[in-house]
């Protein structure tokens, strides 16, 4: 039933994690005045309001952006989107992926406490690498957050012969509900991805 779980998770992952759909023309709908016009974020619109009087309306995206999924919450680049998926069984998925492939993940369970689905969700996503003759390492983590809770889990990190990618894979749980929180980044991404991994942990804020 545990390995049922692990799978059904990581094929959502990488299902959400392909090519995004085409989106509408224009990214916003922004209301003035009962006056509604759509906008692409750096777009200047001329708007005519009620009265005939004409103002100059733009929308530009923060740097950065909070995601709530309602019992945690976590800081991340604005450009990049939180899908949720409901795979199911009480379980939620939330998931942002950068174009190089970097992943986080948070996983909501309402049924289960999913700490005991480190080691599997760890096989499931690493299989294909190990099964071409990838070489994989891992070790036990405690991950500590800025409030001072700490969640449990392990690092890993798969090898093949010309790169490597790094995992980190903790949760927290009680008796039937928890939460657990995948990380991945490819070593060649480092230098631009290592950033977008430091802000989700550094800001990471759950309810437990």
């Amino acid at each position: 039933m545990r390995r049922k779980f692990a799978a059904a998770a990581f094929a959502a992952i990488m299902l959400c994690a392909g090519p995004a759909r085409a989106e509408d023309p224009k990214a916003f709908k922004l209301t003035i005045d009962g006056v509604t016009v759509d906008i692409d974020p750096g777009e200047d619109i001329d708007v005519t309001l009620p009265g005939g009087r004409t103002s100059k309306v733009r929308i530009d995206h923060n740097d950065f952006a909070t995601f709530s999924g309602g019992t945690f919450s976590f800081v991340h680049p604005s450009g990049n989107s939180v899908t949720k998926t409901d795979l199911g069984d009480g379980i939620a998925q939330y998931l942002m992926a950068s174009a190089l492939g970097t992943l986080v993940v948070v996983q909501k369970y309402d049924k289960m406490n999913p700490v005991s689905l480190n080691q599997l969700m760890l096989q499931e996503m690493t299989k294909e690498t190990i099964q071409a003759g990838g070489q994989l390492t891992q070790a036990p983590t405690t991950r500590k957050l800025a409030d001072g809770k700490a969640l449990t889990g392990l690092k890993a990190t798969v090898k093949t012969r010309t790169d490597s990618a790094d995992f980190e894979i903790v949760g927290f749980g009680t008796a039937d509900q928890g939460l657990l929180f995948i990380t991945r980044i490819g070593d060649q991404d480092n230098a631009t991805e290592q950033p977008l991994i430091d802000k989700f942990w550094e800001t990471l804020k759950f309810k437990p």
